[in-house]
């Protein structure tokens, strides 16, 4: 296990996106002391622009919400890479926090994963990172990212009926990406896959992580999965006790945890730092089982 997770900003050049680019957190194994690094309106303890321990490491890709942003995933983000994976978190463009511009649209899910494999080449050939990468990936989503990380894999997303201005459902377009080893849902937003054979494309374990109190996600979501997913991609699933939908996002600081701070709050009785211990372990275990 590495002793320290380095970090490094990187901006991914995308042409197809309004902006030209979009930013994504990327850590990674190092050997550096870590110190406390401000990420407005957070801190983590990270290496900063430490150079990359020797590899070959494993790519993880993670992919937020709808209306979220890469932040949220920083404490699953720093454990992973502390223990030998490279861990990269982009902003999805048109569907983050600060630009919801996509968010309903069409071509939404077809262009979130596109953003995931478009990181994924952006790191291949970095020269910093590139050669210390073992050419495996896998990839996590928390709701939206859930669905955006099936299509990555081989799903065949449908458009929902509010999405389209006939309300007639069609499909999406998606690329996957081949170098994908194994999926981890936490609580999937999974709808675009309510068709017969959509998951049938998937071909890759999965580890589903959902909510027994998320009224956002709820079990007809992992119903979806658990149904459509074809024999050669084994599932593995389990139900937390307690959870909501948001319980599954990095825990909030002190004075960031309130109503006003609708995702930093749990169903009551839960303890969404202790589920972040288990959750982390439970994630890297799946990954060093099935990579």
């Amino acid at each position: 296990m590495s002793a320290t997770a380095g970090c490094r900003l990187v901006e991914v050049a995308d042409g197809a996106v309004p902006t030209g680019g979009f930013p994504a957190l990327v850590m990674y194994p190092a050997g550096e002391p870590e110190h406390t690094v401000a990420f407005p309106p957070y801190t983590t303890e990270v290496a900063m622009d430490a150079p990359v321990a020797t590899g070959p490491h494993h790519l993880v890709v993670i992919s937020h919400g709808t209306g979220s942003w890469h932040l949220v995933h920083r404490a699953l983000g720093t454990h992973l890479a502390r223990s030998g994976f490279v861990v990269a978190m982009p902003v999805h463009p048109g569907d983050n926090r600060e630009d919801d511009t996509a968010v309903g649209t069409p071509d939404n899910l077809g262009e979130r994963p596109r953003h995931l494999r478009v990181l994924a080449d952006r790191l291949a050939s970095d020269d910093l990172l590139g050669p210390q990468l073992s050419g495996r990936v896998a990839a996590i989503g928390h709701s939206m990212g859930g669905g955006t990380v099936l299509a990555l894999a081989g799903g065949r997303p449908t458009t929902l009926p509010r999405e389209e201005p006939d309300g007639v459902p069609r499909a999406v377009g998606v690329e996957p990406d081949p170098r994908i080893g194994a999926l981890v849902l936490l609580a999937p937003a999974t709808a675009a896959f309510r068709e017969e054979g959509a998951l049938s494309g998937v071909g890759v374990p999965v580890l589903m992580l959902t909510g027994e109190r998320d009224e956002v996600t709820t079990g007809i979501h992992a119903q979806i999965v658990a149904t459509g997913l074809p024999a050669h991609a084994p599932l593995e699933h389990h139900v937390v006790a307690g959870a909501g939908h948001n319980s599954f996002l990095s825990p909030y600081p002190a004075e960031m945890t309130g109503p006003q701070y609708p995702a930093s709050l749990d169903p009551e009785g839960f303890d969404r730092r202790a589920f972040h211990d288990w959750m982390a372990a439970e994630i890297l275990g799946f990954l060093r089982r099935v990579l």
